[in-house]
C-alpha cells in the first residue's frame, strides 16, 4: 500500500518535509493573511503559533476559520488569554497596562519527579534536568519576583531528590550590572 496523504509517524523525513511545507505555507499565503487580518505579530515554532492582534480590528473567528481555509488536512484550534494570561509552550505571557511580563508555566501535570541524587545512574544524567531547569530560568528575561519564585522552585525540586542545594546568589544574572574588567598594566623586569 503506497501512501497517498500525510507524513508517516516516526520517520526520520517527516518533521523536514513538514516544516518544508508550512514554511512554504507561510510564505505564500500568510503576509496576505495577517495584513487583511491586521495581526500585529505571528511567532511559530513547530505547531504551536502564538498570534497579537488588535481584538477591535480583528476577529479571532475569522482569524481562525481563514488559518483553516489555508490546506484541507490543516486544523487549528484557538485558546484565547485568561485573565490577561496565556501559556505559550513553557512560559505564561502575562498581558499589564504597562506591556507584558513572562514567567514559567508548568501544566497541572507537572510532578518534580527527577533522577534521584542517591540513584546509581552516572552524574552528567542526574544533573541533566537541574542544568535545564537553570538554563531556562537564566534565558527568559523574567522580573526579580518571576526570577525568584522559579528558583525557589528548582531548590524545592532539588531538595525533594535529594540533591545538595546551592548557596543562594545576591543578585539574578539578568538584573547585574555588567562591568567591562580593568585592564592589567604589564610590567617586565630585566635582570
Amino acid at each position: 500500500m503506497i501512501q497517498k496523504e500525510r507524513l508517516a509517524m516516526g520517520a526520520p523525513t517527516s518533521s523536514i518535509i513538514a516544516e518544508f511545507f508550512l514554511q512554504n505555507l507561510e510564505n505564500i499565503r500568510l503576509a496576505h493573511l495577517t495584513e487583511k487580518q491586521k495581526i500585529a505579530g505571528y511567532f511559530r515554532y513547530v505547531d504551536e503559533i502564538l498570534l497579537i492582534y488588535d481584538p477591535d480590528h480583528a476577529n479571532i473567528q475569522d482569524i481562525t476559520n481563514e488559518f483553516n481555509s489555508l490546506h484541507p488536512n490543516l486544523k487549528f484550534t484557538t485558546e484565547l488569554e485568561t485573565n490577561n494570561k496565556l501559556n505559550y509552550l513553557n512560559i505564561t505571557i502575562h498581558r499589564t497596562p504597562t506591556g507584558w511580563k513572562t514567567s514559567i508555566y508548568r501544566k497541572p501535570t507537572f510532578t518534580d519527579s527527577i533522577i534521584p541524587y542517591s540513584s546509581k545512574h552516572p552524574t552528567q544524567h542526574k544533573y541533566a534536568a537541574i542544568r535545564y531547569l537553570y538554563n531556562r530560568l537564566h534565558t527568559y528575561n523574567l522580573r526579580d519576583h518571576e526570577y525568584r519564585t522559579e528558583e525557589n522552585t528548582i531548590h524545592n525540586i532539588m531538595f525533594n531528590n535529594a540533591f545538595p542545594i546551592p548557596p543562594p546568589k545576591k543578585n539574578p544574572p539578568h538584573l547585574t550590572k555588567i562591568t567591562t574588567p580593568n585592564k592589567r598594566k604589564t610590567t617586565s623586569t630585566q635582570k
